[in-house]
């Protein structure tokens, strides 16, 4: 089969179900060709124009070190993640691509052309909220560690312990926090910063 001219898509998605799904909707495309790669692993045995991945497996391949003087691969994620912080991470990493499950065949196929022409592509639902607050964005990465702990129910003494700083310099975070999030009170804080993505679960539970 004369391959020349056609993307070349790597499919490498964590969820079993989703990786069968987007390959058959892409192999269904004439000027693409789709490789489905093993279980678990970004890896391909030949060249490749795009891939076609979860949103964890996107942040891992674009901050791994590129091949020296080679052109690093497009990556488009397909993911449930639509919070503006799950965004913004996948953007700060080098993601020329985002889509939802919910995004039809139309959209997928859209965005790997254009990933495939070396042009970038939001889905359509999330381009009202791509532009992320400047603030949020510029929380620093000790702040996301205090509002987690703020998150756990954690009083500043135990944050302190928790960190490894001195209880004021906790004081500072939080002030900081309140600033950028618009926050009135720790409570505050965390609910805004739930809305917004930024707290994940970790198994210990919010504390509201």
């Amino acid at each position: 089969m004369d391959t020349r001219g056609k993307i070349h898509v790597l499919v490498a998605h964590a969820d079993d179900i989703v990786s069968a799904g987007l390959q058959a909707l892409l192999a269904a495309c004439a000027n693409m060709v789709v490789t489905l790669a093993p279980a678990g692993a970004v890896v391909a045995d030949g060249p490749v124009d795009v891939i076609v991945t979860d949103h964890r497996n996107a942040l891992l391949c674009c901050r791994a070190p590129a091949p020296a003087k080679a052109r690093r691969t497009p990556v488009l994620i397909v993911t449930q993640k639509d919070t503006e912080w799950d965004v913004h991470l996948a953007r700060m990493a080098g993601v020329q691509g985002y889509l939802l499950h919910s995004d039809g065949g139309v959209q997928l196929e859209l965005a790997v052309l254009m990933l495939g022409r070396g042009l970038r592509y939001m889905s359509p639902s999330l381009q009202a909220d791509a532009l992320i607050d400047p603030k949020i964005a510029s929380l620093t990465r000790r702040e996301n560690d205090v509002l987690m702990l703020l998150a756990q129910g954690c009083c500043n003494k135990t944050i302190a312990r928790e960190l490894r700083i001195e209880v004021g310099t906790v004081k500072t975070h939080i002030k900081g926090l309140f600033a950028k999030l618009g926050a009135r009170a720790r409570t505050h804080a965390v609910v805004l910063g739930a809305q917004r993505g930024l707290i994940q679960y970790g198994g210990r539970g919010l504390q509201l």
